[in-house]
């Protein structure tokens, strides 16, 4: 395991750490907002203040041990830390639980939340200028996710300005976001030192498989997703009932 744990490479753990910190803080006042009893709110913050602590963990200790270095297979182990938490999302979300935590969420908390990704991307490219990515997942080459993070924030502030335009900007970000988010995962998996491996550049992706790299796939990309994944339930939730 070589020692990725140097400057900025410290930055990936304290955006992750921010992150989680602001979604359990948005969970926390969502929870002010539904009819749940005193009880039942502190059950669900420590259970998820208590999922996000054990998988963070569960993944820091798997990289240590290179479990994720292993690119022989397909998918790549690092593709499959990332597609981990999908079913949970998806369940959550469709569950009466979530579904009542889904309603009392204001909805352009869910797309400013996607404003991270501006940092994400900023600490790809400082990856790519310490020779740890290849250029390619930076904006510099093929990836131009970090439009996303940018259009969170206006697409946020016009559904404060406009919520009667809320429903198509919502749609409309959801789908350009969740595009964005497709590309620079394709070019990753095609940047890994796989069997269908296409941007034979150095360096490889692997280092998306070390800590605190693994961060990236396994816990930032699922963000990204599943807030994706909870605006458009949203939307659907508030559409009228014919």
């Amino acid at each position: 395991m070589k020692n990725n744990f140097s400057s900025p490479g410290f930055l990936w753990p304290l955006l992750t750490i921010i992150c989680l910190i602001i979604i359990g803080y948005g969970l926390q006042q969502a929870l002010h907002r539904t009819s749940f009893d005193r009880r039942k709110k502190q059950r669900i913050i420590i259970g998820t203040v208590f999922c996000f602590v054990l998988w963070v963990t569960a993944i820091t200790v798997l990289s240590y041990k290179d479990f994720f270095s292993d690119f022989q297979s397909l998918p790549p182990r690092p593709v499959i830390a990332m597609l981990f938490p999908l079913p949970v999302i998806l369940l959550l979300s469709f569950s009466s639980t979530g579904t009542q935590i889904l309603k009392a969420v204001p909805p352009h908390w869910l797309i400013l939340m996607q404003s991270f990704r501006i940092f994400v991307e900023i600490l790809i490219w400082f990856a790519v200028l310490a020779n740890k990515f290849p250029i390619q997942m930076s904006f510099e080459g093929r990836n131009f996710d970090i439009f996303s993070g940018i259009l969170a924030l206006g697409a946020a502030y016009l559904m404060v300005k406009m919520p009667i335009a809320s429903q198509k900007i919502i749609i409309s970000f959801n789908i350009i976001g969740i595009l964005l988010l497709l590309n620079i995962l394709i070019v990753a998996l095609l940047s890994m030192p796989t069997s269908v491996r296409y941007f034979m550049n150095n360096p490889s992706a692997e280092l998306v498989a070390q800590f605190p790299f693994i961060l990236l796939p396994s816990v930032l990309v699922p963000i990204a997703y599943s807030f994706h994944i909870f605006s458009l339930r949203q939307l659907f939730l508030r559409q009228p009932v014919e």
